[in-house]
């Protein structure tokens, strides 16, 4: 699954516009690397997002193609 729509699926930023934008930016790190909106999200990925003056990060556990807004937080674990 690309990174925009990881981003936006398990809604830690809540548009997939937002979430493209935040990867062109470069404000968004795969592995301490900085990752483009294509980039292919794999189970055990870290995702830092850098946001404003914070910064979280976030560790892959499963992918979905839909989630349920119960379910989109068992998607990643917060680090």
């Amino acid at each position: 699954m690309r990174l925009d729509k990881y981003l936006k699926v398990s809604r830690i930023i809540k548009r997939r516009t937002v979430a493209n934008e935040a990867c062109d930016a470069g404000r968004v790190e795969v592995n301490s690397t900085v990752a483009r909106a294509s980039y292919n999200v794999k189970v055990g990925d870290i995702i830092t997002v850098n946001l404003g003056q914070s910064s979280k990060s976030f560790e892959v556990l499963e992918i979905n193609e839909h989630a349920l807004k119960e379910d989109a937080a068992k998607m990643y674990k917060a680090l």
